[in-house]
This record gives structure tokens, C-alpha cells and sequence, in this order.
């Protein structure tokens, strides 16, 4: 069996553009989930430790629920 290249991409390099572009907006989607469950995360402890903890746990690093506003505005 004979394998053929899309028709709507013939290109290689184009190819790996539009994957490059998949996998750009793939991380950000990412970092936006992870800074929401941050946050949830964060807005359900009784205390720093208790929160560091469950974080850890999670795979998520406490800074992932700071958002650009609350960093722009000095509200660290």
C-alpha cells in the first residue's frame, strides 16, 4: 500500500508550522487549566502549609494561579 501526503498540505515545512501552532495553543490551554486549578486548589486550604501540600501533590507549582492582572496590579 502506497502511502500519500494530504492533498491540503502539500508542503512539509507547512506541516510543521501548522503543528508548531497546535502545539503553541495545546500549552497555553494548559497553563490556563492548571493556573484555574491552582487557584480552586488554593481557595480550599486552611493554611499556606496545608496548600503547598495539596499543590505538590497535584503536579502544580504554586505561582501557576497568579494571573497577569493580579501581577500587574501588586496583588502577589
Amino acid at each position: 500500500m502506497a502511502w500519500s501526503r494530504h492533498i491540503g498540505r502539500p508542503d512539509p515545512a507547512e506541516d510543521k508550522g501548522w503543528l508548531a501552532g497546535v502545539k503553541a495553543e495545546e500549552k497555553v490551554r494548559l497553563g490556563v487549566q492548571a493556573g484555574q486549578a491552582a487557584r480552586t486548589v488554593a481557595s480550599h486550604c486552611e493554611d499556606a502549609e496545608e496548600c503547598a501540600e495539596m499543590l505538590a501533590m497535584l503536579g502544580l507549582l504554586p505561582g501557576q494561579g497568579i494571573s497577569a492582572t493580579d501581577q500587574a496590579v501588586g496583588r502577589l
